[in-house]
């Protein structure tokens, strides 16, 4: 169970996990030692799984972002294994999600263009067997896009 400082720990790395353990420590309240005891604890346990610099997809000239609707021909594990495996290799499909509802899974992918996407779309995606149909969403605007989890509930 997640205490207090445990809760404040993990909010205050989501904001910069950059933060040393003395700038942690004096942050959430707590003497070095027992917060990264602490630390350590979050990570072996793993509520912490890794550590990332989040990079400005802009700047990299990545401009696209899509969401595909993927229905598969049949849910059998050889059909399965050949469409995950393909989203495991593609670079460019950022989350891959099991959905309820009009498709089986939602694909979030980022590309440098719309020439690339189609690409990725031709080459990759409509290719790979057991994929029945696709259905794109472009992403606009991004008004909002945070990778902190909500922790005020747990």
């Amino acid at each position: 169970m997640l205490d207090s400082f445990d809760l404040a720990i993990l909010t205050s790395l989501q904001k910069d996990g950059r933060l040393s353990n003395r700038e942690l420590a004096e942050k959430i309240g707590l003497s070095a030692a027992p917060c990264w005891r602490r630390l350590k604890r979050l990570e072996d346990e793993g509520y912490i799984e890794n550590y990332i610099a989040a990079l400005s997809a802009k700047k990299v000239n990545l401009n696209v972002v899509a969401f595909a609707q993927i229905s598969l021909d049949n849910h059998h594990p050889e059909t399965l294994e050949s469409f995950l495996s393909m989203v495991k290799d593609c670079p460019e499909i950022q989350e891959c999600h099991s959905v309820s509802g009009a498709c089986d899974y939602l694909l979030k992918i980022i590309t440098r263009d719309m020439e690339s996407y189609e690409a990725l779309l031709s080459n990759r995606l409509l290719p790979t067997e057991g994929i029945r149909s696709t259905s794109t969403m472009f992403s606009m605007k991004q008004p909002k896009i945070t990778h902190e989890l909500p922790l005020s509930g747990c």
